[in-house]
């Protein structure tokens, strides 16, 4: 059982690697200006989040964004599974590489994999069993603390690289991913790790990702697409968000952008920066509320 425990590859580095020092950093996150302001309370209710575009650098710099999506998710009420899809940044492993035995660890514990999720994948094109293109991989990785600080161990992960992320193999692995969640009937939620424009002045980045998040948040896939391609957004997990939108559309979800900044609004240096945006999708959105607002608000889809 050891040899499939995936040990952290980023503590240390994206995150503090001490837990006690990196709880502190999770909660700086959630109370931070940028950030949602305060530590979510959960909510009892039905479910209404289906998937959410989160983004993965250093939490010094995208946490507080981050901590909006899992401020929205923890007062959703907790799902079974978390599907976690991100961009391969290594270029090590296959095209979609499933990482489907055993259980990943970070320094706040260990998260089993929905090894029967996995299974299933594995099982049907595009995806392979590969644990060699995840040992580097930081783009899921980062994510877990958030999630183990808010439920501990009592979720389940799978987690999927993407190094190919054409339209025509981002549409095939939606398509699979609906099936095999109505087969297993698991509630899940799909996590699509991305961070936005890369290394441009920021009014150009704010310009550009404005526009994408503006196809995200209408589930536009294919406009979606030809934005990237044409404006040469260097956004490096628009497959895994474009996977997210085709579930999304499925579910009958809509999509709400929760935050977004630049690496220039935590550093002051905006010559040079990072987009980060978080965005939820779900059915009657759930905008999240803060305790001093006890009554939830939905935003109802037309």
């Amino acid at each position: 059982m050891s040899s499939n425990i995936r040990e952290p590859a980023v503590a240390g580095y994206f995150y503090e690697a001490d837990p006690k020092e990196l709880k502190k950093r999770i909660e700086w996150c959630f109370k931070h200006p940028l950030g949602p302001g305060e530590i979510p309370e959960e909510v009892i209710g039905e479910r209404n989040i289906i998937a959410a575009q989160v983004p993965h650098a250093g939490y010094v710099y995208s946490g507080p964004a981050a901590a909006h999506v899992y401020y929205a998710i923890y007062q959703d009420g907790k799902p079974e599974t978390f599907i976690i899809l991100g961009p391969n940044h290594t270029g090590v492993g296959v095209p979609v590489a499933v990482y489907a035995k055993g259980a990943w660890k970070t320094p706040l514990g260990t998260v089993d994999i929905d090894e029967e999720i996995a299974r299933l994948l594995i099982k049907e094109e595009p995806f392979e069993d590969d644990a060699l293109a995840h040992a580097g991989e930081h783009s899921i990785e980062v994510q877990l603390p958030f999630l183990q600080y808010l439920y501990g161990s009592d979720f389940k992960i799978v987690p999927i690289t993407l190094m190919d992320q054409s339209y025509e193999t981002v549409k095939k692995i939606a398509e699979t991913l609906i099936r095999v969640i109505k087969s297993t009937g698991r509630d899940v939620v799909v996590l699509a790790s991305s961070d936005m424009t890369h290394y441009e002045p920021h009014e150009m980045a704010l310009e550009k990702d404005s526009g994408a998040l503006e196809l995200i948040e209408d589930l536009r896939v294919e406009e979606f697409y030809g934005y990237i391609m044409k404006t040469n957004v260097s956004m490096c997990g628009y497959g895994p968000v474009a996977i997210a939108m085709f579930i999304a559309q499925y579910f009958g979800a809509t999509g709400l952008t929760l935050k977004y900044y630049t690496s220039g609004d935590i550093t002051g240096d905006k010559s040079w920066v990072v987009g980060y945006a978080s965005v939820i999708f779900g059915r009657g959105i759930i905008k999240p509320k803060k305790r001093r607002e006890r009554i939830r608000e939905a935003v109802t889809p037309i």
